[in-house]
């Protein structure tokens, strides 16, 4: 059975910063693309970012240079450590395994960025 968990969520002020989490099981993990994703109140679920199995990453352009996607094959973990948030950074942000044809979604974690 395949579980993708998040932890990491929470209330942060705007120019903080919060790390996320994302355990996998059930799953060859290094050979999975894994990913970051969220979805605001009203709006599409959007990638914000991804690594391969080698550790290239990419970024949406609104996160790039605050956030940074990781990863540890030895231990099934990805992590997204976010800096200099912001409140249109507010969403619940959902962990993802792809791989071909084949994706896996997490329960997600809300993160909310006010004052």
């Amino acid at each position: 059975q395949v579980q993708l968990v998040e932890s990491g969520g929470g209330l942060v002020q705007p120019g903080g910063s919060l790390r996320l989490s994302c355990a996998a099981s059930g799953i060859i993990f290094s050979i999975y693309t894994m990913g970051w994703y969220r979805q605001a109140p009203g709006k599409q679920r959007e990638l914000v970012a991804t690594i391969i199995s080698s550790g290239t990453t990419n970024y949406a352009d609104s996160v790039k240079g605050r956030f940074t996607i990781s990863r540890d094959n030895a231990k099934n973990m990805v992590y997204l450590q976010m800096n200099s948030l912001k409140p249109e950074d507010t969403a619940v942000y959902y962990c993802n395994a792809n791989r071909r044809v084949t994706t896996f979604w997490g329960q997600g974690t809300q993160v909310t960025v006010s004052s």
